[in-house]
């Protein structure tokens, strides 16, 4: 079964959006801070990056060709990113704020 129309760009447009707010999370957080890292910091900063390469290939996923025409197979793994990557970041973001 095909996507419905307009999936991809509004899957993309949604990893663009998410990743912009990762970006400005890591800038409030303070990642160029002098302090000396905790563990907690380093779980921040890889879940943040997780986060970044999934919403970073989701576009490239969705966008991907399939061999039989109607297939959403890449659609499919496009959305697993997507979600992956929220939740990644904004994992990040609890554990920030937590800890």
């Amino acid at each position: 079964m095909p996507a419905p129309t307009g999936s991809v760009p509004a899957l993309s447009a949604a990893s663009a959006t998410i990743f912009s707010i990762g970006i400005v999370f890591l800038g409030y957080w303070g990642l160029y801070e002098p302090t000396k890292w905790r563990v907690a910091d380093i779980v921040v900063f890889v879940a943040a990056l997780t986060g970044f390469a999934c919403l970073g290939l989701v576009p490239w996923m969705a966008t991907s060709p399939v061999e039989p025409e109607n297939s959403d197979a890449r659609i499919r793994i496009a959305r697993h990113l997507f979600l992956t990557g929220v939740i990644a970041i904004w994992f990040a973001v609890a554990t920030s704020v937590i800890f």
